[in-house]
Order: structure tokens, then C-alpha cells, then sequence
């Protein structure tokens, strides 16, 4: 299942961005604000904003938003610090 949200021409038109480059940081935007408010986990966020992991951690690092581990974090950092 996909949702979608309706945003005014009016508002898009506002946007300081690039026309391609809308949809992409609204996603990223998004991701961000629902990871900050603890609703959505790491590495599901990283997957709304279509980026990955590293880059999210990156973009979050920037604006001082504090990284919080779930189990599914904890447990992938693991297999990555093994090497797996």
C-alpha cells in the first residue's frame, strides 16, 4: 500500500527548490520529521527519504536531531561491526 499527499500548486510554487528536486527533499523532510518525533525507526526514515542509511545519518547529524537505537538498530549494527 502507497499514500499520497496532496500539496497546493500554490504551495509547491513557493518551494526554493528546483522542480526536480520537490518531491525528493519533501520525502527526506518528512522522514526526518517523523524520525525526530520517535515514529517512524532509522532505518525505515532512511527508506521514506529514499537515501541511504550513511547519507541519512549524515543529513540528521546536520541538524542536530539525536540518533535513537531500536532493537532492529542494534541488531544491524552488530552484523555490521562482524562484518557480515
Amino acid at each position: 500500500m502507497t499514500y499520497s499527499v496532496e500539496i497546493p500548486e500554490s504551495t509547491v510554487g513557493r518551494i526554493r527548490l528546483p522542480v526536480s528536486k520537490i518531491a525528493p527533499r519533501l520525502r527526506t523532510e518528512l522522514a526526518v520529521a517523523l524520525y525526530a518525533q520517535g515514529m517512524l525507526s532509522f532505518g525505515k526514515a532512511s527508506e521514506l527519504a529514499g537515501i541511504s542509511r550513511y547519507a541519512f545519518a549524515e543529513f540528521i547529524g546536520q541538524r542536530n536531531i539525536p540518533r535513537h537505537f531500536d532493537d532492529d538498530d542494534l541488531a544491524l549494527d552488530f552484523i555490521y561491526a562482524r562484518g557480515q
